[in-house]
């Protein structure tokens, strides 16, 4: 497959991955169900379509994929929709465009070890300009001054505090752990995307307190949403119908929409994981026609 070609199958898998997590009835984000937080699905697709020739462009550095990606979302939607999901979906879309036959983590990791100060700095600009909820500012490696170090140790100095930056320091270990063990299981359940989408977020929400809602909230009310969307889960695992098993997620939106939070850091591991899950199968298609 010659690099443009496959640059758009990327290009297509984010989008793809994008439009699948606003299809499930994700508690407390925004999906085609419900709106929240003062946006709508539309804002997101819109944002997808926008951002996938920059993330996705042949040659780019990974900063430079995430600055031009929330420049482009900026001009189309004028807000914040899919910040950590670019920041999450760009070393993944740079890991799929490199030459050989490494799997796909290897070829992540290596892109990680390779992010230097540029890719910071760029990345830097895109946060600020992007300014997500509860940002603050950081005694050192602010994001509104100019790094001075690569962007895979800024993020591991931030990765006790961000689920996002975390996946930078451990080679997307929960975007390559449990979140395509999650898929593996949904699909193995005879569950339709819809439905995956949901049980992934589900697992992510579980487990983790949403980084999101701590830096808006505060740890306490992160952990409340995480036992909230824990005992959901449990539900919603010993339930094989589609229609109940959205009644049930769509219970727990009301409260937590009703609450203001959104756990919008589970929703961009989401999409990462399901990004990563269609670069899986892209690939080695690639080596066979290549």
């Amino acid at each position: 497959m010659a690099d443009g070609a496959l640059a758009d199958a990327i290009a297509r898998a984010f989008i793809r991955a994008c439009e699948d997590e606003l299809a499930a009835p994700k508690p407390g984000n925004v999906h085609i169900y419900a709106p929240g937080h003062g946006m709508e699905a539309q804002d997101f697709i819109d944002s997808a379509h926008a951002a996938a020739p920059c993330l996705c462009a042949s040659g780019a550095s990974v900063g430079r994929r995430i600055f031009d990606a929330i420049e482009a979302t900026w001009a189309r939607v004028h807000c914040n929709t899919n910040l950590g999901i670019i920041l999450l979906c760009a070393p993944l879309a740079h890991a799929a465009l490199r030459e050989g036959r490494a799997s796909l983590r290897d070829k992540l990791v290596a892109t990680l070890d390779a992010l230097d100060r540029e890719d910071a700095d760029l990345a830097f600009r895109a946060i600020a300009r992007a300014s997500p909820a509860g940002l603050g500012s950081a005694d050192e490696h602010d994001v509104a001054a100019p790094a001075v170090i690569g962007l895979k140790e800024a993020m591991t100095i931030a990765a006790d505090r961000d689920r996002v930056a975390l996946q930078y320091a451990s080679g997307y270990a929960d975007i390559f752990g449990l979140g395509q063990q999650t898929i593996a299981q949904s699909r193995a359940r005879g569950d339709d995307r819809p439905m995956t989408t949901l049980r992934l977020f589900m697992a992510l929400a579980s487990r983790f307190p949403d980084s999101h809602i701590a830096r808006k909230f505060g740890p306490a009310a992160a952990r409340f949403v995480m036992e909230r969307m824990a005992a959901t889960a449990a539900r919603l695992d010993a339930i094989d119908d589609k229609e109940t098993a959205f009644s049930c997620a769509l219970e727990l939106d009301r409260f937590l929409k009703k609450s203001g939070y959104n756990p919008g850091t589970s929703a961009d591991l989401a999409v990462a994981a399901l990004f990563a899950d269609s670069l899986l199968a892209i690939l080695p298609n690639v080596h066979k026609n290549g």
